[in-house]
């Protein structure tokens, strides 16, 4: 791996800013679209009989079929048993207090129920974590001062 210059922009040298894809695997293909699909309200992109892409919010993600999907660690963070490896969404405050109401409407089971980590202190932040059917854990979360996203303790 490269060495990194000091608080090198490399991002910045591009001519539009690049796209996050993910690539994760799933044990059932048509329980996972139903969940991204009908859950998330994600749009299918390309697709065979092994993997799917979706539109995970802008970001592409590729659900690809396994035998088994492998069991993850878990970090303690703020007296909570946060699943790892896992990944989500940043959102606004109110669009996550919207998205935590819409959830409980159509009665998803939380992972990691809603909660506000680290409340009063710098970094605060409102986080929920949802399983898709394939055990793959995706955080949602907001942070109070969007300021704080990549500020250092």
């Amino acid at each position: 791996m490269a060495k990194s210059k000091a608080q090198s922009a490399a991002v910045e040298e591009f001519r539009q800013r690049p796209l996050f894809h993910l690539a994760f695997p799933v044990t059932d293909l048509e329980q996972t679209r139903t969940f991204y699909v009908d859950v998330l309200g994600c749009r299918v992109g390309r697709e065979s009989d092994t993997w799917i892409d979706f539109d995970f919010f802008g970001y592409q993600i590729t659900a690809h079929k396994v035998d088994t999907a492998r069991a993850g660690a878990h970090n303690p963070v703020d007296g909570h048993d946060i699943p790892v490896p896992h990944f989500g969404l940043i959102m606004g405050w109110e669009d996550w207090h919207r998205a935590v109401d819409h959830m409980n409407y159509i009665g998803v089971s939380f992972r990691v129920a809603p909660h506000i980590r680290f409340q009063g202190l710098p970094g605060e932040q409102a986080t929920f974590f949802l399983e898709d059917p394939s055990g793959n854990c995706l955080e949602f979360k907001a942070f109070r001062e969007p300021a704080d996203i990549f500020r250092a303790q």
